[in-house]
């Protein structure tokens, strides 16, 4: 049997902790090491990280299925976008290719969340 429960919050979305959950491992990894001397891609893949969940959370809030699907969409881009930054950061060495290898598939994982939560919210689920 199968059911569906209404979301009520974007706090409740998965997506929407897992992209936390990416941010704050982000956070954590550009706080070290070699990230401290470039500052510039640390803070850009600081903004990166924190604009997914933030745009998620933007969109739920909007009450409005197209404004939901544009910020869906624009946070899909942000995940393309931290993806590239991270493997230019595991190309300088700045992460080890396990810590970036692992990073890059959430980032996917994340990804494809988003579209098929784009797709849901097309179908007017």
């Amino acid at each position: 049997m199968k059911y569906s429960v209404k979301i009520q919050r974007f706090e409740d979305l998965t997506v929407w902790k897992k992209s936390m959950a990416l941010s704050r491992e982000v956070y954590r990894l550009t706080g070290d090491g070699s990230f401290r001397r470039d500052w510039g891609l640390r803070d850009q893949m600081r903004r990166t990280a924190i604009s997914i969940p933030s745009n998620i959370a933007e969109g739920f809030e909007r009450c409005s299925a197209q404004e939901l699907r544009y910020l869906l969409n624009v946070a899909k881009g942000s995940a393309g976008e931290l993806r590239t930054q991270l493997m230019i950061a595991r190309d300088l060495g700045y992460l080890r290719d396990i810590e970036g290898d692992v990073l890059v598939r959430s980032c996917e994982e994340v990804s494809r969340m988003l579209a098929r939560y784009r797709k849901k919210v097309n179908r007017g689920n």
